[in-house]
């Protein structure tokens, strides 16, 4: 057991924060964050209280392990600095009792033990760093600095997050086609319960729309709508970026990180093209759907998750099944409900009030009044095939705004629209193209419509960027 008696010669008198210098500190460092101290000695602790206080924090400080937990039943804190050599209970074992009672909470840990072992075990428990006794001020202020910068840009990921999944939330379905009414006929009665939802579609068809109106009309409306596109995710970030990770997990793993699924929790997590996922990491999803827990990269701990996952494609997943390409234990699982959300063709009256939808919009975001289509306009929209269903259509007349439509959006303000595929340069009139001549029409034509843009004509596709260049290479394209 450690020494309680200590001399005021372990502090070093050079670290302490003057009268004079408090004003300039705190008006540098302004935070109001709440902070926990935990120290049996009081020397140490009101050293700690009184730093932080004028660094801008407001901490408080317990004398003891059992009192630091009273504090965070009653209490709201952002963060803990605790000692590890406490007699009642170690600094450790209330390290991994915070983390139980909120992950979330981030700890420095302040040692006595300069071995790399103990080190390593406040790390792999979760503490965000430590520091050595007796602890230098100028150190302590730069890692708080450095912990409550990561904390605000957490928040802003998190909000800009919830933007996102708000603004899908607000857009509603529009149609009123058999088919749209039929998807929407669906929606409500599935909203209500917890069963997962396969959403099938063309690329651009609105299915994020779709899983965002079941949010909306259910019981999780008021959490957090988190929609993630898994193709656009690279492999190696895949397990990381769904999962969490803890800190030192790997190289550049420098702070804990919730991870996706764990950021849904009370809310729900939308997977856009899940059947891009890889088969390893399939079944690790399969786990965390059966278990309700999910376990972060370098970590032993699992966390309970509470989310109503919801899965969208635009690829045939029992052929996946039947080839090999994807799970089909997961395919079951997440096939309880399914919605096939209708390419634009099949619901060609829902064009015009598509259209006029993205009229609104965009008339709020340059600040115009455009009232309408000319009936030209209107007509050679009816007569298009849209490849690239809703997506294209708004990416038209998102076109047309920046090409200075103003009043009506008249047909000089489109792009040329071709109303059918052409079959291949000799082939014998009324042929059906192959699926993959047609293919190779569409992303020719998509790189003509946008003058070359790769990026407009992938998005116009829904497709990747890296998956428009690959098949730009497999068609022999430039």
């Amino acid at each position: 057991m450690k020494s309680h008696t200590r001399t005021s010669a372990s502090i070093p008198e050079r670290t302490t924060p003057t009268t004079k210098t408090r004003k300039l500190i705190y008006h540098r460092d302004v935070d109001r964050s709440r902070l926990l101290v935990v120290d049996d000695d009081a020397e140490v602790g009101n050293l700690l209280t009184e730093a932080l206080t004028q660094w801008g924090y407001q901490p408080t400080l317990a004398s003891s392990g059992g009192q630091a937990l009273g504090f965070l039943k009653r209490q709201v804190f952002e963060a803990a600095i605790l000692d590890i050599g406490m007699p009642d209970m170690d600094g450790l074992t209330l390290l991994e009792a915070i983390k139980d009672h909120d992950a979330t909470i981030d700890v420095v840990m302040i040692t006595g033990d300069p071995m790399v072992s103990t080190a390593i075990r406040a790390l792999k428990s979760g503490a965000y760093d430590y520091l050595i006794k007796p602890p230098k001020l100028d150190e302590l202020r730069h890692l708080m600095g450095q912990l409550m910068e990561r904390r605000r840009l957490q928040r802003e990921v998190r909000s800009l997050r919830t933007q996102l999944g708000r603004t899908l939330a607000e857009r509603e379905l529009v149609g009123t086609s058999p088919a749209i009414r039929e998807v929407k006929q669906t929606i409500a009665t599935v909203a209500t319960s917890d069963a997962p939802v396969l959403i099938e579609g063309e690329s651009g068809t609105g299915k994020e729309l779709v899983a965002a109106a079941i949010h909306r009309d259910s019981p999780r409306a008021s959490g957090p709508f988190v929609p993630v596109n898994c193709g656009a995710i690279p492999a190696e970030l895949l397990e990381s970026e769904f999962f969490g990770h803890v800190r030192g997990a790997f190289s550049g793993a420098v702070a804990d990180a919730l991870g996706l699924i764990r950021s849904a929790q009370g809310g729900t997590l939308l997977l856009d093209e899940v059947g891009e996922l890889p088969l390893a990491l399939q079944a690790k999803l399969l786990r965390v759907l059966q278990e309700k827990e999910v376990r972060p990269v370098g970590s032993a701990k699992t966390h309970a998750v509470d989310a109503r996952v919801i899965t969208a494609t635009n690829r045939d997943l029992e052929a996946a099944v039947k080839s090999g390409g994807f799970r089909q234990d997961l395919y079951y699982r997440i096939n309880v409900v399914r919605i096939v959300v209708p390419p634009l063709r099949a619901r060609r009256e829902d064009i015009s009030a598509l259209a006029l939808a993205f009229l609104r919009r965009f008339n709020e975001r340059f600040r115009r009044e455009v009232r309408g289509l000319t009936p030209d306009a209107l007509a050679a929209l009816m007569a298009y095939d849209f490849p690239g269903n809703v997506r294209e259509l708004e990416n038209i007349l998102e076109r047309a705004y920046a090409f200075g439509a103003r009043g009506e959006i008249t047909l000089a303000n489109l792009p040329p629209l071709a109303a059918t595929l052409a079959p291949e340069a000799g082939a014998p009139p009324g042929t059906i193209p192959t699926v993959e001549e047609a293919e190779r029409q569409l992303v020719a034509r998509a790189l003509q419509h946008y003058d070359g843009d790769k990026e407009q004509a992938a998005r116009a596709l829904g497709l990747t960027v890296r998956t428009f260049y690959r098949r730009l290479r497999k068609f022999g394209l430039k």
